[in-house]
């Protein structure tokens, strides 16, 4: 095994306690370490030593965060990826998605347990948790663009 592929199974296990299914991290983690500007669903299956299938499941769920676009490759019939530019801040801006809906729930929460109750109060807290990065999260993504220029 390489060192880049050991890299990038140490990534993928770190990737997968973070909470991505393994197949998904292993696939991320493979475009981050791959020395091709763009690669194909059969080349990564290849790299990975995984079925078509579980890679082409890998793909849709990176795609819906994010963290994986298509590219046009002329001449080519495959469809070529890539890990797009500024990925992290596309994962966070599509995260404040999750982060509404999470505020919500906790909203929901709220009126079904009542704002007294115990189960009220820890809601509360994730209402305001939820809330306060809704708020932070836009502006972080900004100050770090801004680093970056």
């Amino acid at each position: 095994m390489s060192e880049h592929t050991e890299a990038a199974e140490r990534l993928a296990l770190t990737l997968t306690r973070g909470g991505l299914q393994r197949m998904t991290a292993r696939t991320l983690a493979m475009l981050l370490f791959s020395e091709n500007e763009t690669t194909t669903a059969g080349e990564l299956a290849d790299a990975l030593a995984a079925s078509p299938g579980s890679v082409s499941t890998a793909i849709k769920a990176l795609a819906s965060l994010g963290l994986i676009e298509r590219v046009p490759r002329p001449g080519s019939r495959r469809e070529h990826f890539r890990f797009p530019d500024e990925g992290w801040a596309r994962l966070m801006s599509a995260q404040n998605t999750v982060v509404q809906q999470m505020w919500e729930a906790a909203e929901t929460g709220i009126r079904t347990a009542g704002a007294d109750s115990p189960a009220g109060r820890r809601l509360a807290d994730m209402r305001d948790f939820y809330a306060h990065l809704m708020r932070e999260l836009p502006a972080v993504i900004d100050r770090w663009r801004a680093t970056r220029a």
